[in-house]
């Protein structure tokens, strides 16, 4: 892969090359199973293919906002660092990045400041619920900042998850998930593994 805007079907099979994207019983942050989990951070260490990913990021995010300029990318911690990162660094403009306390609350911590006004982008990884992403928008439309539009890596709601604002991915998958109680992996018998980089 180049160091160009990956095409339709590049990202997944980046993801795919680099052993990221994961098959088996997983259990998700939302409490959901699946049968597939998308291991950001293994194709994220490479630094040549977050570069790639990031400029394809920045790209899709600034064609979505038009020529109004993004001031400032803001992804939660930790899945968001890196990428958040790379868009930051392919748009030119600072970043920042929100994190959970020991109460679990998101926060904008370690000495950031966003002045009133500021036009931000998210960005994360993956969004599956688009959780942590609303939780971020929140916290910059409380500091006045105008949030633009959001981003992520994939989108594994199938495009149907809603964070509040307009939302960009490099890839929009339909992958399974079910309630615990009507996961058929765990009928067989099968237990499910986390492996991200929340605790269990």
């Amino acid at each position: 892969m180049s160091h160009l805007s990956p095409k339709a079907g590049e990202t997944l099979q980046l993801f795919q090359d680099t052993g990221a994207y994961l098959t088996g019983h997983f259990r998700l942050t939302s409490g959901k199973h699946s049968p597939n989990y998308l291991q950001s951070a293994i194709v994220l260490q490479y630094p040549v293919h977050a570069e790639t990913l990031g400029r394809g990021l920045a790209s899709k995010l600034q064609e979505l906002v038009g020529d109004v300029k993004i001031e400032l990318v803001v992804s939660p911690a930790l899945g968001g660092l890196i990428i958040g990162h790379e868009v930051a660094r392919a748009l030119g403009v600072p970043f920042q990045f929100t994190e959970r306390d020991a109460d679990r609350k998101m926060s904008l911590r370690r000495g950031f400041e966003i002045p009133p006004g500021t036009a931000v982008v998210v960005v994360e990884d993956v969004i599956t619920t688009g959780g942590s992403t609303r939780e971020v928008i929140e916290i910059m439309e409380a500091k006045g900042a105008v949030v633009l539009a959001a981003g992520s890596i994939i989108d594994r709601s199938g495009g149907a998850a809603d964070v509040g604002a307009p939302r960009a991915a490099l890839e929009t998958l339909q992958v399974e998930a079910w309630a615990p109680d009507t996961c058929p992996l765990c009928a067989t018998g099968s237990l499910a593994e986390k492996p991200g980089s929340r605790p269990a």
